[in-house]
Formats: structure tokens, C-alpha cells, sequence
């Protein structure tokens, strides 16, 4: 399913700077806005994070599942 959302490719980033980076964009996010994450391991610890820091306050879709790449669309909610 596409969508018109910014990518966000974090797959050539250090492991340990992907995080941060992907907090400082959603964070920039205004409410009704998403943007599609790209990784290449399944970003289920970020959901768990997400969870954890802004409960019930975003989205969260795969479009897409490995092996070779993970997508998730995660908007920011009201």
C-alpha cells in the first residue's frame, strides 16, 4: 500500500543512533501526520518504546515485513 509519507531510511545508520533519530522525527510530527520507517530488522522494540513514552498517541502499520526489509508507517496522534 503507498502512501505520500516521508521515508525514513535508518537501515545505513549506526544501530545505536537509529532510535534517537526516529524519536526526534515523530516528535516533530504534527497530530494526523506519519511518516514510513525503513529498516531491516523488524522494529518491534521501537513500538514497545513508543508505547512505553507516548501511550495510545500514535500509529502503527506494517506495510511491509522482511526478510530483506521492514516498513511501518507511525503517525502521531492527537
Amino acid at each position: 500500500m503507498p502512501t505520500n509519507d516521508t521515508e525514513v531510511d535508518v537501515r545505513a545508520e549506526p544501530r545505536g543512533r537509529r532510535h534517537k533519530m526516529i524519536f526526534d522525527i515523530y516528535e516533530r510530527l504534527a497530530p494526523g501526520e506519519a511518516f514510513v520507517l525503513v529498516n531491516d530488522h523488524d522494529p518491534k522494540p521501537l513500538y514497545h518504546q513508543l508505547t512505553a513514552k507516548h501511550p495510545e498517541r500514535f500509529s502503527w502499520e506494517y506495510l511491509e515485513q522482511g526478510p530483506q526489509a521492514w516498513r511501518v508507517r507511525i503517525g502521531r496522534g492527537s
